[in-house]
């Protein structure tokens, strides 16, 4: 391991806490009030709550700053305290052999403007990969300080949009966890002093997934929760946020695979994680580890992440137009049947997760396509074609619905039931990464750039 250079700044950190079912803490409860400390914000819903955003901007307005990265990824930026956390892999990796797909299809789709991450194809991998972790300042963009280490053991070929700096940092207040593609894992204080690290590539099977890992850590508590979903070996792993022991392993085969992150919901009777694979969705204890409940079919490519509401779980799959639905919280065995309270086979996005917000879901597909739908129902309430390719998921907060294409385009929309275009905003650089939103701003990765969209004040 080695580490870059630390420009010492002194952190405030908030502490407040909130105690949820049976006195365990999530990472939503570790957050500061205007933090957004996880991929999906701090209840893992993509939902800022309160607060005035932005409707307009372009390269000069409404562009609060705007930093350069060093390195390529798609991981997701979060913001914690007085900073923004994002992650990078410098250097090109193995790229799998074969046709990479794309998500515009068919008539009236934007095709061809799908493009390799950081623009150009290039089929030699580099001799060296490092990772990195870095923080800048939340106020100016100022970068804070960035801690760099080697990726270690075999790179696993992977598609052209994306790269071994997929998974999304995740935050308790007091440390930021980063996870990366070949399975290595490091714990930083919030100055990138490391205080500890793990290789699970290494220590327990290869990362070996097709088109490469993606799924994010999840805080709960004292633990931090992976999955770690891949053909030659399958397990739900809990590590001691504090030390890295290990806490628990749940084995779960071989022949398993999934590109999703675990979430903790509320339910009726405690906490749930939820976990979206290629066997089935699946409800655990998040203290123990128990199997409460499983629900559905086999998926190819599971991606979504669910969201939660009022006891109910709404989620899609994953893969092309896949199915999406609603599924009661608190159930027992195979829900499939009793549980499940509705269920549209097709419409759902293929990568980015729906979005449920004051009473509505929305959704925004790879041709560009937006849905509202019913909650209650799953009745289409409205669609229309607006253009774009979406791959990162759409985020919510004061009345709008903010949508990020991979054209460099951001359409905000009117919450509703018959919601209508409010603004069309350049930012002239490919989006993939979900945005993050705190304190009054949208932090969004670019493929070069880490942009803070709102006032500079």
């Amino acid at each position: 391991m080695k580490k870059a250079a630390v420009v010492c700044f002194v952190v405030l950190l908030l502490g407040a806490t909130v105690a949820v079912n049976a006195g365990q803490q999530s990472v939503a409860d570790s957050a500061g009030a205007s933090d957004w400390p996880h991929w999906r914000g701090p209840d893992g819903t993509g939902v800022a709550r309160g607060g005035t955003l932005p409707t307009t901007w372009d390269g000069s307005e409404n562009i609060a700053w705007k930093a350069e990265l060093r390195g390529l990824g798609v991981s997701s930026p979060i913001v914690v305290s007085d900073r923004v956390f994002v992650t990078y892999q410098i250097g090109r990796g193995v790229r799998q052999r074969g046709m990479h797909p794309t998500l515009a299809r068919g008539p009236g789709a934007d095709e061809g403007i799908e493009q390799p991450l950081g623009g150009s194809r290039v089929d030699a991998a580099d001799p060296e990969v490092t990772f990195a972790v870095a923080a800048f300042d939340r106020a100016d963009g100022t970068l804070l300080w960035e801690y760099e280490f080697a990726a270690e053991g075999p790179r696993h070929p992977v598609h052209d949009k994306h790269n071994l700096a997929s998974p999304s940092p995740v935050s308790d207040g007091e440390r930021v966890y980063a996870w990366f593609g070949t399975g290595q894992i490091v714990a930083l204080d919030m100055n990138g002093e490391l205080l500890w690290q793990r290789h699970l590539g290494e220590e327990y099977s290869p990362f070996d997934l097709q088109w490469g890992h993606a799924s994010s850590p999840t805080l709960y508590g004292d633990s931090l929760i992976l999955q770690c979903d891949h053909p030659r070996e399958s397990y739900l792993l809990w590590l001691d946020k504090r030390t890295g022991a290990e806490q628990r392993k749940l084995d779960r085969g071989s022949g398993m695979h999934s590109h999703s992150t675990p979430v903790v919901v509320p339910g009726p009777r405690g906490d749930e994680l939820i976990v979206n694979s290629s066997a089935r969705l699946e409800s655990f204890d998040p203290r123990t580890g128990e199997l409460l409940w499983h629900a559905g079919e086999p998926n190819q490519f599971p991606i979504a992440v669910p969201t939660y509401a009022d006891g109910i779980l709404y989620t899609s799959r994953g893969y092309r137009a896949g199915p999406y639905m609603a599924i009661r919280l608190g159930g027992e065995g195979d829900v499939t049947d009793t549980e499940v309270l509705w269920r549209v086979p097709t419409g759902a996005p293929y990568v980015a997760s729906i979005l449920y917000f004051d009473g509505l879901i929305y959704m925004a597909n790879g041709n560009g396509i937006a849905t509202v739908v019913d909650p209650a129902t799953g009745e289409r309430l409205w669609q229309e074609r607006i253009g774009g390719v979406y791959t990162a998921t759409p985020v919510a907060g004061d009345g709008k619905i903010y949508l990020f294409s991979e054209t460099g385009e951001a359409v905000v929309l009117e919450a509703g039931r018959s919601p209508r275009v409010i603004s069309r905003n350049p930012l002239n650089e490919r989006v993939i990464a979900s945005p993050a939103i705190a304190g009054g701003r949208i932090f969004v990765r670019t493929d070069r750039h880490l942009v803070a969209i709102g006032s500079r004040d």
